[in-house]
């Protein structure tokens, strides 16, 4: 047995970023999440430490994500990991790229247009 899930809750880092892909017709969402650590260092001061994680969405919750989401919003994200290669554009190597396939996004903090839709979640994953 093997399990791939991942939860963070975060802010956006920017507006969602949504496209069509040619072949199927279906919208992908892309956004970046921040989420914060804080914790004391071994000298007793306060430390921060932020994650920016990359997030895809598909499908229907793709839709949902270009309609309510903004930069700085708070969501909490659950799906799973998957990593990407690609040659360099420069032939210095290959590079990794590793992102969350989101398949449930919630909503949190305050409304700024004081409508949310409940929990979406996606079964349109094309892969």
């Amino acid at each position: 047995m093997s399990v791939n899930k991942v939860i963070v809750i975060g802010n956006l880092g920017a507006n969602p970023q949504v496209r069509t892909l040619p072949n199927s017709g279906q919208n992908v969402a892309n956004f970046s999440l921040a989420t914060t650590a804080r914790f004391k260092d071994r000298n007793g001061e306060q430390q921060k430490r932020t994650e920016w994680h990359r997030v895809v969405a598909f499908g229907k919750l793709a839709d949902t994500c270009q309609q309510f989401l903004s930069k700085g919003r708070q969501v909490y994200i659950e799906g799973r990991l998957t990593t990407r290669q690609y040659e360099a554009k420069d032939g210095s190597g290959t590079r990794y790229w590793t992102e969350i396939v989101a398949l449930q996004m919630r909503m949190l903090g305050n409304l700024a247009n004081g409508k949310a839709p409940k929990a979406e979640a996606s079964d349109d994953i094309p892969f």
